[in-house]
């Protein structure tokens, strides 16, 4: 059950300017709580009906014009947050704005923190925590992918899955602690039952689904990739070609990049934080090696390496390059300058390679597919939800009690053990929509989400 200590009733009112910053041909400001109705009344022209949409002038205390446009009522509870809410959509000038607001703040209502219309429908039930993250998500969302998996996470996918498992793990959890109300009857869990036989059937689920959650994060959050190698092989020309944009300088001169080189791009809808170093050699200048010690702590922090080798040179002093990679990061060979080469290098390591053109463009599409496969990503998007850290971090949980608490029936016959297990996973799982929340967990949630939302 959730939370009744969080999930508290709401008796003010809050405003916002729900619109950017800046000048725009439409502004909308947005209030929320018991006095909307009561608002409306003091500074419109007209009286307003429920869910239609009215052509007004807003007034100020004197009666006269701030602005005129559009006014919407939606009464509670068939609204967004649940209360009365209130929207006025004038011209979008600033000054125009802040008029409306302060008339509005006159008339009862305080300015609303960070994310409280979404905390509000939350804490009125009109969605989870998990569907209101995803509304910060969508507005966020760097590709289209990231966008719809953002959207299908609002309209509860991921919140179903949740769900379903929960109710498996309550229907294994009933069942348990049943069995040890009744000892007269004598259950045998394992020869009884098919307990075993359903937390296997668990913790498959749940494998499934950190799978599809770690991917949904990869598209929310992106993934960090490190283009390193020897100075002059292509690293500037890749992320180049990569980006679509001449994003770094390229020259003939060895060194040209001095220091890391961040850049942000989409590669067939995974967003990318993409980082291309300085050429790692031993150097006595004092600029390149600070360059080439940048490139050592990017590559140490980065989900993937890509090695990138001058395929027209001696291939072995390149190669060495790979020490300079942490063993607990997938790294691609990517041989560059295919359009010079007179024969295809061989693939001389056991590492994934590839053959490219950074110039052409060859083999820069089976680059990308690669990429994709290494860290994870499937063919296709469609499906996809959005998921956040703490997502996986309840998901991981979960899981380690299911485990536990198999094993403690499995080797002990323990169901004492197993039902306190179950009991943690529950609301391990439950941290996810907010059934379950820690104390300081809500307020640290929708700090992140913009004013207005």
């Amino acid at each position: 059950m959730p939370d009744e200590s969080v999930k508290t009733p709401l008796v003010d009112t809050i405003c916002a300017i729900a619109t950017p910053p800046g000048v725009g041909g439409m502004g909308v400001i947005r209030v929320s709580g018991p006095l909307c109705k009561t608002i409306a009344g003091q500074m419109l022209d007209v009286t307003l009906q429920p869910r239609r949409a009215h052509f007004a002038r807003f007034l100020d205390e004197q009666g006269k014009t701030i602005d005129s446009g559009i006014a919407i009522l939606f009464s509670s509870p068939s609204s967004f947050t649940g209360e009365d809410v209130l929207e006025l959509q004038g011209h979008g000038g600033p000054q125009v704005l802040q008029m409306l607001t302060a008339r509005v703040l006159s008339l009862g209502a305080r300015p609303a923190r960070p994310g409280e219309f979404s905390e509000r429908a939350f804490l009125n039930n009109k969605l989870d925590l998990a569907q209101a993250e995803a509304i910060t998500d969508l507005i966020e969302s760097g590709t289209e992918a990231a966008a719809r998996a953002a959207q299908r996470s609002l309209e509860g996918v991921f919140s179903e899955r949740v769900n379903q498992l929960q109710q498996s793990l309550i229907d294994i959890r009933v069942f348990v602690e049943a069995a040890m109300d009744f000892p007269d009857e004598e259950i045998d869990f394992l020869a009884d039952s098919d307990v075993l036989e359903k937390l296997t059937a668990a913790q498959k689920q749940l494998h499934t689904l950190l799978d599809e959650a770690h991917q949904g994060q990869m598209l929310r959050d992106g993934i960090n990739i490190a283009i390193t190698g020897l100075p002059n092989a292509g690293k500037s020309s890749l992320l180049n070609a990569l980006a679509g944009k001449d994003s770094a300088i390229v020259t003939e001169i060895p060194g040209t990049t001095r220091d890391v080189l961040r850049e942000y791009i989409s590669l067939d809808g995974l967003p990318v934080h993409v980082a291309d170093t300085a050429g790692i050699r031993e150097s006595t200048d004092r600029v390149e090696a600070e360059g080439v010690r940048r490139a050592r702590e990017t590559l140490a922090n980065a989900d993937l390496a890509l090695l990138v080798i001058d395929s027209t040179t001696a291939l072995e002093p390149q190669l060495a390059l790979k020490s300079e990679v942490p063993a607990s990061i997938p790294c691609i060979e990517v041989y560059n300058k295919l359009d010079l080469a007179v024969d295809s290098p061989e693939d001389v390591s056991e590492a994934l390679v590839m053959h490219v053109s950074a110039k052409t463009g060859q083999g820069l599409d089976g680059l990308v597919q690669l990429i994709k496969q290494t860290v994870g990503v499937a063919e296709s998007h469609e499906g996809s939800f959005s998921a956040r850290t703490r997502h996986l971090d309840g998901l991981r949980r979960t899981l380690e009690h299911v485990e536990e608490g198999y094993q403690q029936l499995r080797r002990y016959n323990a169901p004492e053990t197993l039902a306190e297990e179950l009991r943690l996973a529950q609301k391990a799982l439950g941290e996810i929509t907010g059934e379950f929340l820690p104390d300081d967990l809500l307020g640290a949630i929708f700090s992140s989400f913009c004013i207005g939302k």
